[in-house]
């Protein structure tokens, strides 16, 4: 590799807003994320429902109730 034209690659932390927190390294330092595999659906095999920026409300108004 060449020297000096890649980032530094220190230990850091992920945290989550559930609370886990994930002990890794990245090229970026103490880093917050919304969603982690222990608290994601896909891997907790619950059925959680995310919403964000309130698309399911505006999906809603613009298409009313189905019948």
């Amino acid at each position: 590799m060449k020297k000096g034209i890649h980032p530094d690659y220190k230990e850091t932390t992920f945290t989550c807003a559930c609370g886990n927190v994930i002990h890794t390294c990245s090229t970026k330092q103490n880093v917050k994320v919304e969603i982690c595999s222990a608290c994601h659906p896909f891997f907790t095999g619950k059925d959680k429902f995310v919403d964000s920026a309130g698309r399911v409300e505006k999906f809603r108004r613009k298409y009313g109730k189905i019948k």
